[in-house]
């Protein structure tokens, strides 16, 4: 841990680096492509998910609302300030699982704030914060089931929202234990959830705190549960387009104030220990991993007190 936490102040210092540079060169030499898009057109477009929450859901009102919304929020500040325009405009665009990348490789949207998982693949053709959560794939079943982990689901149907790292996870337990599962796809968290509560899935398989999240979302604590060990290590963040120092700057910046301001952990408490603005409560404290690494964003004197 202490190794991590001396690699994440190495890179926090580059990034800061970086940052004052980006800063002091912008007006000389021009934006990044996305910076100079965003002031040429006044508006930031953040990339929505419908059905996952926390993260990004929709309130009463149909409204886009949730952490990683709250954190794209706080980037728009912080890219104002780099754009030197304060009353960026913010257009909410929806994306799915299956085309989030996509969205954000054709230009469709300047950051995508859901719950995408941070991974090397993905990370060789779009970039990422800091980290914002750690998940893992568990799997959901009917109360009832004797399903207790994937060493139960010989012969099984399992349901897995298409394009997710979920996915990727349960093909490969199918292969690796031999279980002979059937393996369907649903276009969103909301539809694999009710094909589960359907009867057309024995099981879904999907990231553990967005399980949680429906569960909680449809009062379902009488008829699902989550079970199982971890079956992938997901580490969420805010996706943008790679290639772009002066943006990504912009994010890390924005974390490094948030983390220096101890705003992080309120954050997470208000999305998932408080009550959630659509009535749900979550319950879920914060790991002692995320923990650790909202305290490596901390650039305040105090911490290194």
């Amino acid at each position: 841990m202490r190794l991590l936490l001396a690699i994440s102040a190495g890179l926090l210092s580059a990034c800061a680096w970086t940052a004052g540079a980006s800063a002091q060169t912008a007006g000389s030499e021009g934006l990044s492509p996305t910076l100079a898009a965003i002031k040429a057109a006044h508006v930031v477009r953040l990339g929505y998910r419908e059905s996952s929450p926390p993260f990004s859901f929709l309130d009463q009102a149909n409204r886009p609302i949730g952490y990683s919304l709250e954190l794209c929020e706080a980037i728009v500040e912080e890219i104002g300030v780099e754009v030197d325009d304060p009353n960026l405009r913010i257009d909410y665009v929806k994306v799915t699982s299956d085309d989030r990348i996509d969205a954000v490789l054709a230009n469709k949207i300047d950051l995508e704030c859901g719950s995408t998982t941070a991974n090397a693949e993905r990370g060789k053709r779009v970039a990422f914060s800091p980290l914002m959560f750690v998940a893992g794939t568990k799997l959901m079943v009917p109360k009832a089931s004797s399903i207790a982990g994937a060493a139960d689901l010989k012969g099984k149907t399992v349901v897995v929202t298409k394009g997710t790292t979920n996915e990727q996870a349960m093909h490969a337990v199918d292969k690796k234990l031999s279980l002979g599962l059937n393996i369907v796809t649903a276009g969103d968290h909301e539809q694999s959830y009710q094909m589960l509560a359907d009867g057309k899935a024995d099981a879904f398989a999907t990231d553990d705190i967005l399980l949680y999240g429906l569960i909680v979302r449809h009062k379902a604590e009488a008829k699902f549960k989550v079970v199982g060990d971890y079956l992938s290590y997901d580490p969420y963040g805010i996706m943008f387009r790679k290639g772009e120092p002066q943006l990504s700057a912009v994010v890390e910046r924005t974390f490094r104030k948030l983390g220096s301001n101890h705003d992080l952990v309120p954050l997470y408490n208000k999305w998932f220990i408080a009550r959630l603005p659509t009535g749900e409560r979550m319950n879920v404290p914060i790991s002692l991993q995320l923990e650790e690494a909202f305290k490596a964003m901390d650039d305040s004197p105090s911490a290194n007190n």
